[in-house]
């Protein structure tokens, strides 16, 4: 398991924002859900809208945040200039607003959006890679830290050329282009990061010690391989290129699954709390997107993709991220406000720091909606994708909730 030291750990008031908004932007994209039918394609502005509503209003902002936490810590030395997060954050959600708005109503405003975006991440990335330098440290999670932003300057700065393409200020490819700029942040950035903080996070609050690493670093081999072929393929329009890299990544998070089996065998923790039961549905999700990923390539159904692509977001990211909230939030939030008290007066347990009844309704409202969803893309129906929808929107309403309570606690 990756050690964890608190010595370098940035202050609350940097970290909370950026699950606040984060938050809000979920609700938001659960909202909009309501307002989509379930026949539809992925070139279409207003999807590109949700999606970047979605990945970088609710994903990218929790992330970035959690990374701002972690990597000092787990890497044992301070950030280079932590201060940037203050300007980050601000930058990443205008943007992330003013491109939504620019899909959803005016193109000519996604170039200025982003912009913004672009900044945000260059900073992001450029600041993480400058702490990466400052550690001795030499351990998977900090190759991973280092490939994943490199792959995350690589899909900022295709999807800023997507933006001037659509905007009429640039001729190139859009669909191809779009391709690798989706592999690149999705598949480059945000999975291989899940990967890292699944191998420091899971063994932690699981309580599992002393196993073997071999398979991760398999799936992190594979995984960077594939989205560097996938990067290629699209980018000349090699379709077949593509499809190597493909059959490369499923066998990284094959081995990657492999890799939380052996973790799960030896935890010791048994209780089955929000975080446990967010952590086993989400890699249910998995495994049912691989599953309908790999029809799709057999029947080249796009009902099979949509749904695949439903259960990898709207599952496994979502509720791998939630999951984890409902752990790092009162841990924050205690080490901040209550451990200066420890041994001096009483002091609340991590879990008495939450509604375990709201979490629980988070829990079961959105995993009937996801699975609702994911059924409704499937068979195209519209009444079930509602039905989704509005369960996914009202789990987001608990969360929203749960979450402002536990980062007011104490105050």
């Amino acid at each position: 398991m990756t050690p964890i030291s608190q010595d370098f750990a940035p202050p609350l008031k940097l970290i909370a924002p950026f699950f606040h908004f984060g938050v809000i932007f979920y609700l938001l994209s659960m909202l909009a859900l309501l307002f989509f039918e379930p026949v539809f394609s992925y070139q279409q502005m207003d999807v590109a809208g949700w999606i970047h509503l979605f990945l970088l209003g609710f994903v990218m902002t929790i992330i970035f945040g959690a990374m701002a936490q972690l990597i000092p810590v787990v890497l044992e030395v301070g950030h280079v200039v932590v201060d940037v997060y203050y300007v980050i954050l601000p930058l990443l959600v205008f943007g992330t607003v003013v491109m939504v708005f620019g899909f959803w109503l005016m193109p000519a405003l996604l170039p200025y959006g982003g912009l913004f975006v672009l900044i945000a991440m260059i900073i992001f990335a450029f600041e993480n890679i400058a702490t990466l330098k400052k550690t001795e440290l030499k351990t998977l999670t900090v190759d991973t830290v280092a490939w994943s932003n490199g792959y995350l300057l690589l899909g900022i700065l295709t999807g800023f050329s997507i933006a001037l393409g659509l905007s009429g200020d640039l001729g190139i490819n859009v669909a191809l282009m779009l391709k690798a700029h989706v592999y690149a942040v999705l598949g480059g950035y945000v999975v291989l990061t899940i990967m890292g903080l699944s191998l420091t996070l899971i063994p932690m609050f699981s309580l599992a010690h002393g196993f073997d690493e071999l398979a991760v670093k398999r799936a992190f081999k594979f995984v960077i391989v594939s989205v560097a072929v996938v990067f290629v393929g699209a980018v000349l329009g090699f379709e077949w290129l593509m499809l190597i890299g493909y059959a490369l990544s499923f066998i990284g998070i094959l081995f990657y699954i492999y890799q939380i089996y052996i973790i799960a065998k030896l935890t010791v923790r048994k209780e089955m709390d929000v975080w446990a039961k967010s952590i086993i549905f989400a890699f249910v999700a998995l495994f049912l997107s691989i599953l309908l990923s790999g029809l799709y390539f057999f029947t080249e159904l796009p009902t099979m993709l949509h749904a695949s692509v439903w259960f990898l977001l709207l599952g496994f990211v979502s509720f791998f991220i939630i999951g984890h909230l409902y752990k790092i939030v009162p841990f924050l939030v205690w080490f901040e406000r209550f451990a200066p008290l420890v041994g001096k007066e009483k002091v609340p347990m991590l879990h008495e720091m939450y509604s375990k009844e709201g979490a629980n309704m988070m829990f079961w409202f959105t995993l009937a909606g996801v699975l609702l969803g994911g059924v409704a893309l499937l068979f195209e129906s519209d009444m079930l994708f509602k039905a989704g929808g509005s369960f996914l929107f009202t789990g987001a309403i608990f969360l929203y909730i749960t979450m402002k309570k536990m980062l007011a606690y104490g105050e």
